[in-house]
């Protein structure tokens, strides 16, 4: 399958010619999704093609499909269903998040592949490696100097494997600004609270403390800005004034888990759109 991702201006003909570029060369469309926003006055759509009648491949159909791109002014990207994307995911100690992907890559529940594992410990070590994942100790010292340092051999690791995803599944390090533009809408955070609620650091700890009723996970891409980027996926589970901080701690484990799967997902398969700091996200 190919999915063909929009987003432009709103006008009129949008649609027509979209559909009528892909039918009229023999492509079959399979699954449509259209949004417009009121407030932006932009258009989103995506498409998910079958393309065995087509007669042209992916990169042909990128070259003929550029004139209308250009009529209206799109932001648009075509990709193949059939290579999996190549997802690097870095972490810390806590591995629930981490077990998590590795089961639903290894039992083939999502379509991925994992080139390494980048941790700033070694605690993981044996567990990534028994799926004979590249594991990759990459130290973060408090010294300002020795930061820059580390996430210097960070990023040669990755464009060593030139992801095409990264995921941070409970990475408790701060990316720098740099390193945040260089891989824009590209890096993937599970953040342990319903954000905006409880920013920053121990914020089941802040839950507790404030004595809310629900706290939850929150699923977004990194920015510059600490935990507020778009944000792709979220849910809560309720709490009451007899859980303790690891109560809290033990719940909301199993939100992370599952609200960063449910994001990653939805990375994975181009139900995505990122327009200013909001996502549109197509079910």
């Amino acid at each position: 399958m190919f999915r063909l991702i929009i987003s432009c201006a709103d006008r009129l003909g949008i649609i027509a010619d979209v559909s009528g570029f892909i039918t009229g060369h023999g492509g079959n469309i399979v699954e449509a999704s259209q949004y417009h926003d009121s407030s932006t006055g932009m258009f989103h759509m995506r498409y998910v093609l079958d393309p065995k009648n087509l007669p042209m491949d992916a990169n042909e159909f990128r070259e003929r499909f550029i004139p209308i791109a250009q009529r209206y002014g799109m932001q648009w990207h075509l990709t193949d269903a059939s290579t999996p994307r190549k997802v690097l995911i870095m972490v810390s100690k806590l591995d629930h998040c981490l077990a998590d992907l590795l089961y639903r890559w290894k039992c083939g529940d999502m379509a991925f592949d994992i080139p390494c594992v980048i941790s700033n410990h070694d605690d993981l070590n044996e567990m990534v490696s028994w799926h004979n994942i590249p594991y990759f100790h990459v130290p973060v010292p408090k010294s300002a100097a020795g930061k820059e340092e580390a996430f210097q051999k960070t990023c040669e690791l990755i464009d060593k494997y030139s992801p095409d995803t990264i995921v941070l599944a409970r990475y408790m390090q701060i990316l720098p600004p740099w390193m945040c533009e260089q891989y824009p809408n590209q890096v993937i955070n599970i953040h342990h609270s319903f954000l905006p609620s409880f920013m920053g650091a121990k914020p089941y700890h802040q839950a507790q403390q404030r004595g809310v009723k629900l706290t939850g996970a929150t699923c977004h891409y990194v920015t510059s800005d600490l935990d507020a980027g778009p944000i792709i996926e979220q849910d809560v589970t309720r709490i009451s004034h007899y859980d303790s901080v690891q109560d809290i701690v033990r719940k909301g484990k199993d939100v992370e888990a599952q609200v960063l799967a449910q994001g990653l997902r939805n990375h994975l398969e181009d139900r995505v759109l990122v327009h200013n700091n909001k996502t549109i996200v197509f079910s």
